[in-house]
């Protein structure tokens, strides 16, 4: 297939593998790279600036394609040097970056006078267009399945990425939801260029996580997500596990702070879960397209399986004119 997405980033399928927290190392971001999609490391679940360079180098000892550097920019109970992170992408000589989070509008000149192609992840249309207007290259637009931070408005990617498109002249990737050739088929009709998948991917044979969180996905429904947050405006969309459930509860008395919440949502154990296996150790994202995951295959497979669906379905569909 060949789009926008595909010429704008260098890549054969427009596929791209979302930064995932503790998730998006090397062995996942250069095996999607490979396999002709876009893979992508997560600079914050390197410890440092100094580790987040010897991951990229790790990354590009396992693949000569192109890769990106997710900066997540959020609200943290411990200040995080984001200056510094994006010191050591330019100092790698990193071409493309996934932002996400707040706006990247403090790091924008330095990202353009590089030439560097950033992909800002966005759950409305009105961040989409101050995206555009800031020098983004493409925007990531997120719809409310999707998993990790779906914004505030609710609004699905059936309405967000026809209304984004409307609107938008820059090239549209399709996040939230996605994890087939069906859903590629449908982004490409709805106006996006190509797709953005994090769940699904969580759930092949490269992604870096114990085989119990696969295997959860795959007995998992269209129901085995909850949102989180919501009540301090930071809403998040995780695996509804136990943890998830008190989470909500606490929530439902009113007046939570982070502060309380902080042992729960605690990053370290989420980790953990990917580590040990234990599902019920902490806070762990997980999308509503769990749904639509059945089995655990290889990222090439995976990838080859998706553009091969959507290419038959589009002909397919065809047809009915």
């Amino acid at each position: 297939m060949k789009t926008k997405i595909t010429e704008l980033l260098g890549i054969e399928h427009p596929v791209i593998q979302g930064g995932m927290q503790w998730v998006s190392r090397a062995e996942l971001a250069s095996a999607v790279s490979e396999a002709g999609g876009l893979g992508i490391i997560t600079a914050l679940t390197q410890a440092s600036p100094d580790d987040l360079i010897a991951e990229i180098r790790r990354t590009r000892a396992m693949t000569d394609k192109p890769f990106a550097v997710n900066l997540t920019l959020l609200p943290t109970l411990k200040p995080v040097p984001y200056g510094d992170y994006v010191d050591a992408m330019l100092s790698e000589n990193i071409t493309i970056v996934e932002t996400a989070g707040r706006s990247p509008e403090e790091f924008m000149p330095r990202f353009l006078d590089r030439g560097v192609k950033v992909i800002h992840k966005c759950t409305s249309v009105r961040h989409g267009l101050k995206a555009q207007n800031m020098g983004c290259a493409a925007v990531s637009v997120d719809g409310f399945e999707c998993a990790g931070h779906p914004g505030e408005d609710d609004i699905p990617g059936l309405v967000l990425l026809p209304a984004a498109a409307d609107a938008i002249t820059i090239p549209i990737i399709a996040s939230g939801g996605f994890a087939d050739g069906r859903g590629l088929a449908a982004a490409l009709c709805l106006g996006a260029e190509g797709i953005n998948m994090g769940t699904r991917f969580l759930a092949t044979q490269e992604a870096p996580v114990h085989e119990n969180v696969k295997k959860a996905l795959v007995a998992a429904d269209e129901h085995q997500s909850a949102v989180i947050l919501r009540t301090l405006r930071n809403s998040a969309r995780i695996y509804k596990n136990s943890v998830a459930r008190e989470i909500i509860a606490l929530e439902s008395r009113g007046n939570i702070t982070i502060e309380e919440l902080a042992p729960l949502v605690s990053g370290a154990r989420g980790r953990a879960v990917y580590e040990t296996g234990d599902i019920e150790a902490g806070v762990w994202s997980a999308g509503m397209v769990a749904g639509l995951i059945h089995d655990i295959p290889s990222v090439k497979e995976l990838i080859s399986r998706i553009v091969r669906d959507a290419e038959g379905i589009l002909k397919q569909r065809s047809a009915v004119i």
